[in-house]
């Protein structure tokens, strides 16, 4: 644990550090790199909440990312052209305040988690996977056919939303903001797993049965651990969609499900720093191998392949010192 702990300070040290040195040097571009490493952390801390510490393999993450991003977007869209929503007989204006985009995107993304949550987590397994996949895909291809908000084209949003006291479109300030919203996730997920719920949490998986017969329901206690990854994730999403100013249904595709499970399973499943380890790991082969040869994701499959044989715990379990064995 002393190597492990020392490993995540040294990994957070350093990619703040870098973002300092580029931003010394002028190199906006690595900013924005990191800046794009650290909120794929925020959705990957998020699916880690219910991957790693509630044992819901869940291919449905890309719906909440996305709703994150499209809550953005349509904000942002109506506050730019200054046309009024209309929702039945109520009328709400746009916004371009962060915290609001925020509140709404987490508010919408676990809104659909618990609609979510409710059906899929009356099934286990590989009937979960389906399901949560299904849901996903059912919300990907209506934003596609939704054309007041783009359609398969998306939505562009021309200047980054607003932050008191905050120039965003300064990439070295959203840096910032983005790492402090991290360090909030992280701290909310390691005091939520250390708590009375988080090891309500972890015996419900690893024996539902022992933990109904002292008196607690596991249906509830997954559906509430449901709800907050997915309004982690959401919030995630509206970020990643700040970053980009564009949001589109790929964004609620399954490739991004899988991508952001990929970071947790790089970096180590149920470790507290393991979605920024394998986000870094994932965005950095992205960038360099995809420099030299379209067929990147050749090495990121071998690697994937090497740690969930022989890797226990992903890149932090190797730096732990652990090893599968059999």
């Amino acid at each position: 644990m002393r190597r492990e702990t020392l490993f995540n300070f040294t990994l957070a040290g350093g990619l703040l550090g870098l973002a300092i040195v580029a931003w010394f040097v002028d190199e906006p571009f690595v900013i924005t790199l990191l800046t794009k490493v650290f909120i794929f952390a925020i959705a990957g801390t998020g699916l880690n909440l219910a991957l790693g510490n509630g044992g819901l393999v869940s291919l449905g993450h890309a719906a909440f990312f996305g709703i994150g991003g499209y809550a953005m977007a349509i904000l942002a869209s109506h506050a730019q052209s200054f046309e009024p929503m209309v929702i039945g007989p109520l009328t709400f204006d746009g916004t371009k305040s962060m915290p609001v985009i925020w509140l709404v995107a987490i508010l919408a993304s676990a809104f659909a988690a618990l609609l979510i949550g409710l059906l899929s987590l009356r099934t286990s397994g590989v009937y979960f996977i389906m399901i949560t996949l299904a849901f996903a895909q059912m919300i990907y291809y209506f934003a596609i056919s939704w054309p007041a908000y783009g359609g398969e084209d998306g939505i562009s949003i021309y200047v980054r939303n607003n932050f008191p006291g905050l120039n965003t479109l300064d990439p070295i300030q959203f840096f910032g903001l983005i790492a402090l919203l991290l360090v909030i996730v992280l701290w909310l997920s390691s005091t939520l797993v250390r708590s009375r719920f988080g090891v309500a949490l972890d015996a419900t998986r690893q024996n539902a049965q022992r933990v109904t017969s002292v008196g607690l329901s596991p249906f509830t206690i997954r559906l509430i651990a449901f709800v907050i990854s997915g309004a982690i994730t959401g919030l995630a999403g509206a970020l990643y969609a700040d970053l980009n100013r564009f949001v589109s249904p790929s964004m609620l595709s399954w490739q991004v499900s899988g991508e952001i499970m990929v970071f947790v399973i790089l970096g180590g499943v149920a470790r507290l720093f393991g979605p920024l380890a394998g986000a870094a790991l994932f965005i950095g082969m992205e960038h360099y191998l995809g420099g030299i040869s379209e067929f990147w994701q050749f090495w990121l499959g071998l690697l994937l392949l090497i740690v969930v044989l022989w890797g226990r715990g992903g890149l932090l379990g190797v730096v732990a010192g652990e090893r599968r064995h059999g």
